[in-house]
């Protein structure tokens, strides 16, 4: 209620007052959806996709973390997946800012929610099954004494895949893979099985516990830069075509300012004297950009698949 004063006023020094007030609430009214436009959380939560395992994983991040939490100003925390569906749920959801996923995982989520988005990558060295740059391919294996040494051999065997939003684990199978023998995946073998990651597909090859598995090259050369198997030890009786490397995702959403300096800490990364054990890790000399529209092939595939 205006003071007594106010409405002791001449009616168009009022009326006057009435319109400022007015203009005011417009005003605000105005600048509320402006600044909550963008988010600047104090602390930004990261993830990624469960292809090896998390522990080892998260313990090879911690410098990365740590660099990007300097150069953002933010605290970091990690939410620990269970499955890539959790994490491709969590940051479309809101409850993830930045994560590594998949390609066909990217693809999925932003889907979902198309304030998430790709913005950049890492580039590989050559390594055991890894081929030179951007991009992997994804690789059917069987043990090296198993006798299984062609496509047409492995017809009637268990197959391992990963998950069912691999890119490598299960989207190139489904479409590429049977694409060539003409038949599908559920057809060709007489048992299909789930790993959870591809170090556990390379691993339940090597042991006798799948007789077949498509596993990611760069995955691979880890499994055997870890000591747990060796290039000699399978046979690679299929090679995919090249597709992207891991999509690295922020929700647009965050303020524009923060977005850069998540770029920025990335593609820098490799500068950084403390982050070299990182990069030697994942067999990578830096991160690369990225953008959406370099993942239509997988969308392709999807398309393909559905």
């Amino acid at each position: 209620m205006f003071p007594t004063f106010v409405l002791q006023q001449p009616l168009h020094r009022l009326a006057r007052a009435l319109s400022c007030a007015l203009l005011l609430v417009g005003i605000s009214a105005l600048a509320v959806p402006t600044a909550a436009a963008c988010e600047n959380p104090a602390t930004l939560t990261f993830s990624l996709v469960p292809t090896e395992d998390t522990a080892a994983e998260l313990q090879l991040y911690q410098p990365l973390i740590q660099h990007l939490s300097t150069i953002t100003g933010k605290d970091i925390d990690f939410y620990s997946p269970t499955s890539y569906a959790s994490v491709m749920e969590a940051i479309a959801s809101g409850w993830v800012d930045i994560a590594v996923l998949g390609p066909a995982s990217y693809t999925l989520a932003k889907a979902q929610n198309d304030d998430i988005v790709v913005f950049a990558t890492y580039t590989r060295h050559a390594g055991h099954m890894q081929e030179e740059g951007p991009g992997y391919r994804a690789n059917l294996i069987s043990r090296a004494d198993s006798g299984i040494e062609t496509i047409e051999q492995s017809r009637g065997t268990t197959l391992g895949l990963v998950d069912p939003a691999s890119t490598s684990g299960h989207l190139l199978p489904m479409v590429a893979f049977a694409g060539e023998t003409g038949e599908g995946l559920e057809d060709f073998y007489e048992r299909i099985v789930y790993t959870g990651g591809h170090d556990l597909s390379a691993l339940a090859v090597l042991e006798g516990r799948v007789d077949v598995a498509f596993v990611a090259t760069h995955r691979f050369d880890n499994v055997v830069d870890r000591g747990d198997i060796t290039l000699d030890d399978v046979n690679i009786l299929w090679r995919s075509a090249v597709v992207p490397q891991d999509p690295f995702v922020f929700r647009t959403t965050l303020c524009e300012d923060l977005r850069e300096s998540i770029v920025e800490a990335f593609l820098t990364a490799h500068e950084v004297p403390g982050l070299a054990p990182y990069f030697e890790a994942i067999n990578s000399p830096r991160f690369v950009p990225m953008q959406d529209s370099d993942y239509d092939l997988i969308r392709q595939l999807q398309s393909a698949a559905d």
